[in-house]
């Protein structure tokens, strides 16, 4: 590990149990994610492989740039995930998201032909029903909710998917309500909302991006979505609405 990435590894995770159990968490937390991938594999475990998606998946939210190519290689760790343990919720958690982030590059067409939005539905639905406490994946289904209204039209969202806003903003409450101080989750949370509807949201986004800012980050990725929050935010109550929704829609992994 790069001296760099060691120090970030003591500063966010000295004293803490998850990094002393578990050496692959301990590199993705401390943002060494080409390292987590390769342990993870190597552990030939169904945690291990939905490490190495995570890994994957937040290596390529903090590109300049969407990586089809290493989206599907996070899809792939998640589906070994779940054919190695079908009940853990992170295997089917980040299959979703990585289907959904996929779908950002390819288009909404190839989606649609290729039932994405049924697909990722049906995975976070299984993550929450086994592990319905999971802050993640109750956000990320709400997200789901959202990006279909966004995507189709609150009538075609709710009669061909059954998703609706309003289902969507109970999920981010719940959320909440389990990790109120989860950085990553309310800095989500936000960017969702921001990305839907900024004017209509304003005031939930400001309070999710205020609390990301406040909250304590556990990875290097959620001090980098710290870091993003404050931005946004920045942006949001300067009134420059069109660096604001250029930066969202970059920060939600659409291709420039």
């Amino acid at each position: 590990m790069k001296p760099a990435l060691a120090g970030l590894v003591v500063l966010l995770w000295a004293g803490t149990a998850a990094a002393a159990e578990d050496p692959v968490y301990a590199l993705y937390a401390g943002g060494d994610y080409d390292g987590a991938v390769r342990a993870g594999e190597a552990t030939h475990t169904a945690a291990g492989y939905a490490m190495a998606a995570r890994a994957l998946l937040d290596q390529d939210r903090l590109r300049n740039a969407p990586c089809l190519e290493c989206l599907k290689r996070a899809e792939g760790f998640a589906r070994r995930a779940i054919d190695a343990d079908p009940g853990l919720a992170w295997g089917q958690l980040w299959l979703a998201v990585a289907l959904g982030y996929e779908a950002r590059i390819t288009g909404t067409v190839r989606a649609r032909l290729d039932d994405v939005p049924g697909r990722s539905h049906r995975a976070l639905d299984k993550a929450v029903a086994d592990d319905p406490d999971n802050p993640h994946a109750v956000s990320a289904l709400g997200g789901w909710n959202i990006a279909i209204v966004k995507g189709g039209g609150a009538l075609a969202a709710r009669l061909f998917y059954g998703a609706t806003s309003g289902k969507a903003l109970a999920l981010f409450d719940r959320a909440v309500q389990i990790a109120p101080g989860n950085v990553s989750v309310r800095y989500q949370i936000g960017l969702s909302l921001a990305g839907f509807d900024p004017d209509k949201y304003r005031d939930r986004i400001i309070g999710e991006f205020k609390a990301a800012i406040a909250g304590k980050p556990v990875t290097a990725y959620e001090k980098a979505m710290q870091d993003r929050a404050g931005t946004l935010l920045a942006l949001l109550t300067a009134g420059r609405s069109e660096a604001f929704a250029a930066l969202v829609r970059k920060f939600e992994g659409y291709p420039g």
